[in-house]
This record gives structure tokens, sequence and C-alpha cells, in this order.
């Protein structure tokens, strides 16, 4: 049971993931990425936040669990997302094209891995580990 525990959280990350990153993100969310005083990148960390937490009821994890859960991935969220705006400053995907798809290679590394360790407090929430 925990196996189809984990692949249905693991899964449903990844498809809020795509929809979060790719389908719903604005060009003010991008913009205020890098900026502590701009409401985009804080919306876009919300926004995942959010899906995360429709992921987490469907597989009916304990309601404090979830609000942890979905706190802290924001606060995550929203750190590797300005740190990518921070150290990716002046990096032209035109120029630097390594440089610049190693850090949106990384930055998707760690939000994978903030799912792996979403879905293992989760399973321990619902008593499954």
């Amino acid at each position: 049971m925990t196996f189809g525990w984990v692949l249905l959280l693991l899964t449903g990350f990844e498809i809020k993931h795509f929809i979060a990153d790719y389908l719903l993100q604005t060009g003010w969310m991008i913009a205020g990425k890098g900026r502590l005083d701009a409401p985009g990148g804080y919306a876009h960390a919300g926004v995942h936040a959010v899906a995360s937490a429709v992921v987490l009821a469907i597989a009916r994890v304990p309601l404090p669990a979830l609000l942890g859960i979905v706190v802290a991935e924001f606060v995550v969220h929203y750190a590797f997302d300005f740190a990518k705006v921070y150290y990716g400053q002046g990096v032209d995907p035109e120029t630097r094209a390594k440089r610049f798809w190693a850090l949106h290679g990384l930055d998707q590394l760690f939000h994978q891995l903030t799912y792996i360790g979403m879905t293992w407090l989760a399973l321990v929430a619902m008593g499954a580990m």
C-alpha cells in the first residue's frame, strides 16, 4: 500500500509542478521572483502551495501535516526561485546557454527533491512509514 501512496503523491506533485510552473505562471510572477518587495514570486510560490494542498488532500493527509507541508513548500519554493534569479542575473540563454540551462536544471532538481521530502512527510503523517 505504501508504494501506491508514493506513486500517487509523486505523480500528483509532478502534474501540479507542470501546471504551476508552465501553465499558470505569468510574466509578472517571473518578474517578481528576484525581488523581495515584489508580489510575483510570492504569488508563484503560493500557487505551488495551494496545488500541493490539493494533492495532499486527495491523499487524505491529516490537516495539521498538510498545512505544515504546504507552508514549508511555500518558503522553500520561493527561496529556490529567488536564488535561481540571483545567481542567474545577466545569464543570457543565447550567449551563455550552458550556464542558463545548468541553473534551470538545478532549480528543477531542487524542486523535485522537495517533492520527495514532501512525500516522505505525508507518508509519516498518514502512518504509512
